[in-house]
């Protein structure tokens, strides 16, 4: 809101070469109460006084020897190119007036000058400036959040679907946000602080990991806040809470603090335990806002959800089979939350877009739909395999249309199934290949950068065979290490069932998966009795 404190304090700059009116119109204004005045009878000055100081009104005289007020109002316009020209044109001469304007002019104040008529015209032209000035600042703002909060998706999106922890892809992802020079991320065991992932240290110089003993729950209880971020201006002040963070970073983790003067402090808690924390730090002093803050730890609960699950899942590999299909409906459950978040973010903002530009809103609904429609085939997927009898009682085919139709759904991405014969499959043939064909697209989601997707199931011999296909970003297969992208589970889950498990890749060309079962002969005969 602009108030009349705002008008008065605006900057204005007076330019006529006759030295008596600017006397005139500096004194008018003066008794009206506006107290930042500037002018010149030079107007060869105007140019580099307005990128220095950035006026908010610039009163021009048109008449004027050795360059013209349309030349400086050309000039001024390699300032603001794409913005509001601030002038208001002095002129006694009525034809110019038309010239003035098509030249950028907003306004003009006829010679000789009358009172009244100069500080209403002066008035109005700061309150539509600094009006202006303001609706770009909000523009730009709501701009910054929209932008945030694609980010946010991407990371609420990234987060949800791995299964691994990667300390470094959550930093860096935080750092597309939240530009600080140096971050850790910390696990809290028992009463020490390990560091499971540090950004802006010289590896070189890096230890293998940083450790803070909190001592007591007490100290404990102080560094986390009441599961409260912490904005400390400087690090090196007298501030109680920075004294306590230099006491407490010593030592292997004093790295953190050296060249640095902002910290910021955000717990990783989940369903109210304190697992965890971010801390992040800046050379510039009071860097860290309140926006950083609730955006630090949108992602921070993000990452203690990805902690959960990466400890779920690692469970889930040494469970027998009824564990597993739980603790990976958990991980689904935890994918739904996270795209229903982020649907929230959207619609949240959506409203104000719709004002601003509603083609951009457009857009933003269309993502609106698409993660709703990709939280709907999550759920199915679920409440699939929270059925115990879903992955042996539905036939094969149908299972991996439902894979593809998540996998579809969720990177909005063509995904072909193909099924050719209806051979039925032994319960724990059927579930290795459901799984194997499960964790392929995973990979293809996580990694592969595919725009095209298939999967043949080929059930027509007696060789069973699962082909799957991505025009991705492949990879070197020369060069696979024992459990890349999941293919140590895979390989284990074919040798179970004695099949075989091929994977075919190069760099830029896509990837393909193949698996073959050979039905044995007693187990066709007693298929072929059954039909």
């Amino acid at each position: 809101m602009i108030s009349p404190s705002d008008i008065l304090h605006s900057k204005i700059l007076i330019v006529d070469d006759q030295a008596a009116n600017v006397l005139l119109l500096d004194q008018m204004l003066q008794r009206a109460g506006y107290d930042c005045i500037a002018s010149t009878t030079d107007p060869s000055e105007v140019y580099q006084l307005h990128l220095d100081n950035r006026y908010d009104l610039i009163l021009l005289d048109l008449q004027m020897p050795v360059m013209s007020g349309l030349q400086v109002m050309d000039e001024l316009k390699k300032i603001e190119q794409n913005s509001y020209l601030p002038v208001l044109v002095i002129t006694a001469q009525p034809d110019q007036k038309l010239r003035a304007f098509q030249a950028g002019a907003k306004d003009f104040i006829s010679k000789p000058f009358e009172l009244a008529d100069v500080l209403a015209r002066v008035r109005n032209m700061l309150e539509v400036r600094l009006l202006y000035r303001e609706v770009r600042h909000y523009n730009g703002m709501l701009k910054q959040k929209v932008q945030d909060q694609a980010t946010l998706l991407a990371i609420s999106q990234d987060l949800a679907l791995t299964l691994e922890l990667q300390p470094d892809l959550i930093l860096n992802q935080l750092r597309e946000i939240i530009d600080y020079d140096r971050g850790v991320l910390f696990s809290l065991e028992e009463t020490k602080l390990v560091s499971l992932g540090i950004q802006g240290i010289d590896q070189s110089q890096q230890s293998a990991s940083i450790h803070i003993d909190l001592q007591t729950p007490e100290n404990i209880e102080v560094f986390f806040n009441q599961h409260s971020p912490i904005l400390i201006a400087d690090v090196w002040s007298d501030d109680l809470q920075a004294q306590f963070l230099r006491v407490l970073l010593n030592d292997s983790a004093a790295a953190l603090l050296e060249g640095m003067q902002s910290w910021m402090w955000v717990p990783l808690a989940l369903k109210g335990h304190i697992i965890g924390g971010i801390g992040l730090a800046h050379a510039r002093r009071d860097y860290f806002t309140s926006h950083h803050q609730d955006i630090a730890q949108i992602v921070a609960n993000q990452a203690a959800t990805t902690i959960s699950n990466t400890k779920l899942y690692a469970q889930a590999q040494a469970l027998a089979v009824l564990e597993e299909r739980q603790n990976l409906a958990r991980n689904l459950h935890d994918a739904i939350n996270q795209s229903l978040f982020s649907a929230g973010l959207i619609a949240e903002v959506l409203p104000r877009l719709w004002e601003r530009d509603q083609t951009e809103a457009q857009d933003a609904l269309e993502d609106l739909c698409h993660l709703i429609h990709g939280a709907q085939t999550e759920m199915r997927t679920l409440l699939a395999e929270l059925r115990p009898s879903t992955l042996t009682d539905s036939s094969l085919g149908d299972l991996l249309h439902l894979l593809g139709n998540t996998l579809s759904a969720r990177i909005n991405i063509p995904v072909l199934v193909t099924v050719i014969g209806k051979y039925p499959l032994p319960s724990k043939v059927q579930i290795a290949f459901y799984r194997v064909c499960q964790e392929t697209l995973y990979n293809i989601n996580k990694h592969a950068k595919a725009s095209q997707v298939e999967i043949n199931l080929d059930k027509t011999g007696n060789l069973i065979e699962l082909r799957i296909c991505d025009n991705g970003q492949g990879f070197n297969s020369d060069q696979i290490f024992t459990g890349r992208h999941g293919l140590s589970v895979m390989h284990e889950r074919a040798e179970t069932i004695n099949a075989s498990l091929t994977v075919t890749s190069q760099s830029g060309h896509g990837t393909e998966l193949v698996m073959r079962w050979a039905k044995p002969q007693l187990i066709d005969a007693l298929f072929t009795d059954a039909l």
